[in-house]
């Protein structure tokens, strides 16, 4: 980054330091994002032990230079001279202190400990899963409960645990405002769920029935993703137990996984993953190894996987495209209409246990349930052992379904075995500005439907580069939001866009 002609020496040297400093930080994390990736995809089994210790060595070399004493002298430093800085220097500054200060809180043996057993907990939560037993999971799920607990405690001992958490995830939304976002999705798509439910209409929902080999699932896969413009100098597409997306602008990867009975699942996902990618490629090349090119956290991450996925890939323009391709791989799909893709796409289901499949409306009581239910955990109002109960009870209360499992039910998601406490607001989070952005991007393209329609999807991606990806870190959520929508954040735009679309859909008009 060139530094402002109006400079000190100083203050350029000063910056420049802590620019070399914030890549090599950086790099060893992408380093350990890789080993993460390789650990999901394709490492051997056995080799758990060894990655969890090689994870461990790179969280704590990143732990020590962010904490080191030169990190902090330097911040000081450039903070002194804070006006002889660019506006995007002091936003590097502001990222790197916040990440400084909590580092700083909490001791090197305790990111090693997070980091060596949530590495462990991968393959004893697939195991669980695999073999529908919680009680195998219970353990390391109470033991990564107690260490996030403390990790909160060493951050900010005054504050609600799980607040600080959130806060790793989104640390410019307060949790106040995700759960007043949370609570207004509860309250007004909870009746709006009820009325589908009473609804006469009858949606072709069975358009997608059928067996598809997995092998031609992927072929189209790769449709999709060369439909959407996925740079595949940047990226690859493998499966995983857990769909993810990861990687730097240089190399963001897409993982999928197929069920030979769920092609239309498998489609959905996959544009859900090449969201995250394509944000993650249209991040500044230049700005590499800084915040100013990384993404803006996940509830902007989520918002960029939510807009394909849903507003795109689930509208009827899109199927008026890819329709023909999807015929070409599935030959039994010549008799399915747009119309009927489009509706079995946007089926609101009353029997669905899976979060990852759920439709785009139940989806958000998917979030609230493991919302709290992890806050209960991490303020100690509800204990490990009784999480599938709990779980099982609050299906039934908001969904009016139960599990009969724990594979279908509380071992569903790989979060927990990350020590991921917080991050599942961010999803609903994420759909909500999804839907503000959408509209921001009509109101200055106009309608995207004849774009979408004729597979032109350069505007678009246009608008979300200019405005979202461009800035990495330069702005907090709530500015970035800010200036690229011209409002605050709402979710007024979100419960206008179902009220219409499932209106439409289900005669509620």
């Amino acid at each position: 980054m060139a530094t402002d002609q109006t400079q000190t020496t100083d203050a350029a040297e000063a910056y420049g330091r802590l620019e070399e400093r914030v890549e090599r930080i950086s790099n060893v994390g992408n380093a350990a994002g890789i080993l993460r990736w390789d650990q999901e995809v394709i490492m051997p089994e056995a080799g758990t032990p060894a990655r969890a210790k090689q994870l461990s060595t790179l969280s704590s070399l990143s732990h020590e230079l962010l904490t080191a004493e030169e990190t902090g002298q330097l911040l000081e430093e450039l903070e002194a001279v804070s006006d002889e800085l660019s506006g995007d220097q002091r936003a590097v500054v502001r990222e790197v202190r916040r990440t400084h200060d909590r580092a700083m809180s909490v001791p090197q043996e305790l990111v090693e400990e997070i980091s060596e057993t949530t590495s462990n907990a991968h393959p004893t939560w697939t195991q669980a899963r695999e073999e529908d037993d919680f009680e195998q999971f219970a353990p390391t799920l109470e033991t990564l409960v107690e260490l996030k607990r403390e990790y909160a405690e060493h951050i900010d001992p005054d504050a609600d645990p799980y607040a600080v958490l959130f806060a790793e995830y989104e640390p410019y939304l307060d949790l106040e405002t995700a759960e007043e976002i949370l609570e207004r999705l509860r309250d007004e798509l909870v009746p709006l769920i009820e009325a589908i439910d009473d609804s006469d209409a009858a949606l072709a929902t069975a358009a997608f029935s059928g067996q598809f080999d997995d092998d031609d699932q992927e072929a189209l896969a790769r449709d999709v993703l060369d439909a959407l413009g996925y740079d595949w100098s940047r990226g690859r597409l493998d499966t995983a137990p857990h769909p993810f997306s990861s990687g730097t602008q240089f190399d963001a990867r897409v993982t999928t996984r197929f069920d030979e009975e769920d092609l239309l699942g498998s489609i959905t996902s996959v544009i859900h993953e090449f969201g995250h990618a394509n944000y993650t490629i249209g991040l500044p090349d230049e700005e590499y190894g800084t915040p100013l090119g990384e993404s803006r956290d996940l509830s902007v991450h989520e918002s960029q996987s939510r807009l394909w996925e849903n507003h795109v890939g689930r509208s009827r323009p899109f199927w008026e495209h890819f329709l023909p391709t999807a015929r070409e791989r599935f030959p039994e799909l010549e008799e399915v209409s747009p119309r009927e893709a489009y509706e079995a796409a946007n089926q609101v289901y009353d029997d669905n246990l899976i979060r990852v499949e759920a439709d785009e409306l139940t989806y958000h009581l998917h979030i609230v349930i493991r919302f709290e239910i992890e806050r209960a955990l991490i303020s100690g109002d509800l204990e490990v052992e009784d999480v599938p109960e709990v779980w099982n009870d609050k299906y039934e209360e908001y969904l009016g379904v139960r599990p009969e499992t724990d594979a279908e039910g509380c071992l569903q998601d790989i979060h927990w075995s990350h020590g991921s406490f917080g991050y599942f607001p961010t999803y609903s989070l994420g759909s909500v500005l999804a839907a503000q952005l959408y509209a921001a991007a009509e109101d200055e393209l106009g309608d995207l439907d004849d774009r979408t329609r004729d597979g032109e999807f350069d505007d678009l991606n246009g608008w979300l580069r200019e405005n979202v990806h461009a800035h990495g870190k330069r702005y907090t959520t709530p500015d970035l939001i800010e200036e690229a929508t011209g409002e605050s954040f709402t979710a007024d735009y979100f419960l206008e866009y179902v009220d219409s679309k499932y209106g439409a859909l289900y005669d509620l008009e």
